[in-house]
């Protein structure tokens, strides 16, 4: 019963998106989407007491065992860790944008289906993930060393220009069926001469949800540090991801005043990557990890991230 009213609500909350508030495409203002992400990151916030409720009077499973509290504060940790990894995503989404021309009055559009194609997606890879640490004692440290190789990668390897119209994804489309480069309002098909050939934003939405299943295989083993209880992993998740379309308007055109946010996002998934390979020797020993420290490194390093690169920032301006 809660797992069918929290996804009915979603799917509510994103029918009154598309066919309330962004029934009419337009292009959203800085102001607009900094008053959007507002509204999901407290709603996203205050679905922590739905949490700490569901938990305190036994109303959903509890594979782990939480108290009401434990639960609460998993939760929050995996919200903030799957909001911050999202920075990447954001960046890749505007490069995308970009490469094919789509104009900002129809990119709400093209990530609405893209955040529905998300869901799915993460949905699967999360009960698989889930699955997999249940059933495979030993994928912990596979998923704890992919996590540590994945933060090397991201602050030591040199920046690479992703070219969205290089991608194989882009040429599998153009193999497969007819692209046409003219745009026709908010279509993702038009018909010409009798022949249906996908428009710029259908090819732009195919890269964006691929592109997210890429960025998954980083986050959903990186909030499976956290905890493996479903519903937690399942509605942090989601949470995030709906408030990503607001975000990446509010963030997108001043990502490139927070460069060193990488390093940040490093060292967390460092901390969460080495927290999964300690997994099965704190268990064997009752030793756990205090929740306010694996709280207390995400909102810190987000935090000193953020200062560093406006600082840098103004050191540049001078």
């Amino acid at each position: 019963m809660v797992w069918t009213i929290f996804i009915t609500a979603v799917l509510i909350l994103l029918a009154l998106d598309l066919g309330v508030f962004n029934r009419k495409a337009h292009v959203i203002s800085y102001k607009e989407a900094a008053k959007w992400t507002a509204f999901w990151v407290s709603l996203s916030l205050l679905f922590s007491g739905v949490i700490y409720w569901l938990y305190l009077n036994q109303h959903i499973e509890n594979p782990e065992n939480y108290t009401a509290q434990a639960a609460f504060w998993k939760y929050i940790q995996g919200y903030l860790l799957e909001l911050s990894l999202s920075v990447d995503n954001i960046f890749v989404i505007a490069v995308i944008f970009r490469s094919f021309n789509i104009p900002s009055m129809y990119q709400h559009r093209v990530l609405f289906w893209g955040i529905v194609g998300a869901i799915v997606f993460r949905a699967l890879m999360i009960f698989f993930g889930i699955w997999l640490i249940h059933k495979v004692d030993w994928i912990t440290y596979v998923f704890g060393a992919f996590l540590i190789y994945t933060a090397y990668k991201m602050a030591f390897s040199k920046e690479s220009q992703f070219n969205p119209k290089e991608s194989k994804i882009f040429k599998i489309v153009r193999r497969w069926m007819p692209v046409s480069n003219a745009i026709d309002g908010q279509k993702l098909f038009i018909k010409r001469l009798g022949v249906i050939a996908a428009t710029p934003l259908f090819v732009a939405l195919i890269v964006i949800e691929f592109t997210d299943i890429l960025f998954a295989l980083d986050s959903i083993p990186a909030i499976l540090a956290i905890t493996s209880d479903p519903f937690i992993v399942f509605s942090s998740n989601i949470m995030a991801i709906l408030g990503l379309r607001s975000m990446y308007f509010f963030l997108a055109n001043i990502m490139d005043k927070f460069e060193h946010l990488k390093y940040s996002l490093a060292i967390i998934l460092t901390y969460v990557g080495i927290k999964m390979l300690l997994h099965h020797y704190l268990k064997a020993n009752g030793l756990e990890i205090p929740e306010f420290l694996s709280l207390g490194i995400i909102v810190v390093s987000l935090a000193g991230g953020v200062l560093y690169s406006l600082y840098k920032n103004k050191q540049e301006v001078k």
